[in-house]
């Protein structure tokens, strides 16, 4: 199933007291598929490889599970998505310090060939803005969430405007041929949608949890 942005960015009180229940699968497996993206995206962008991405994703559902119990909902003291983001950094950090401690051999074989260890080819974690990233990857699942809600709103016409235009960075002229309407409407389509996706993002930004 794939995540909806717009719930990745509204997770909703009951959701948060019903992981504390560790029977309630179908809880955690709405959890695991709003949030699995952001986590496995972060990671990437940290450094890491897929397979080490993956690996975050999976210890950061425990570290949730292990937590969630202890975890008290007050937007004013610490919001779901900041302690979320707080697990995860933990994690990144674990699996670089796993890195460090990993055999050399690899090292070795890749002096012996000529090549770039790869290791050597990574980021150094130290140089790494987790919270820049983090808060980069939820600014983008915000705005796919209101472009969504966006959709649902604008006419079909005005939105294939704005989808040609900006999504697809058509330029000006082509969308106006191909939609066989003047210049000046595909601008004033463009600006109407995308005040329209402002508004939303500012809506959705006041339900963070």
């Amino acid at each position: 199933m794939e995540e909806n942005p717009e719930h990745l960015v509204r997770t909703r009180v009951s959701l948060l007291n019903r992981l504390k229940d560790w029977d309630d699968h179908e809880s955690w497996g709405q959890f695991y598929n709003i949030y699995r993206r952001l986590i496995f995206s972060t990671a990437l962008k940290a450094g890491l490889t897929e397979s080490e991405a993956e690996d975050v994703v999976q210890e950061t559902a425990l570290s949730v599970a292990r937590t969630i119990k202890e975890f008290e909902y007050d937007r004013s003291k610490c919001t779901f998505k900041s302690w979320l983001r707080h697990l995860t950094e933990k994690r990144i950090a674990d699996r670089y310090r796993k890195r460090s401690r990993e055999p050399q051999i690899s090292r070795e074989q890749t002096r012996t060939s000529g090549k770039t260890p790869l290791l050597d080819r990574l980021p150094d974690p130290d140089s790494l803005n987790l919270d820049t990233i983090w808060e980069e990857e939820w600014q983008q699942k915000l705005l796919e969430a209101a472009i969504d809600r966006v959709k649902a709103q604008a006419s079909p016409e005005q939105y294939q405007v704005f989808d040609y235009s900006v999504l697809r960075k058509m330029p000006v002229k082509k969308v106006a041929t191909t939609l066989d309407i003047s210049i000046g409407q595909v601008y004033l389509a463009r600006h109407r949608v995308s005040k329209l996706i402002r508004k939303e993002v500012k809506i959705l930004e006041s339900r963070m949890a």
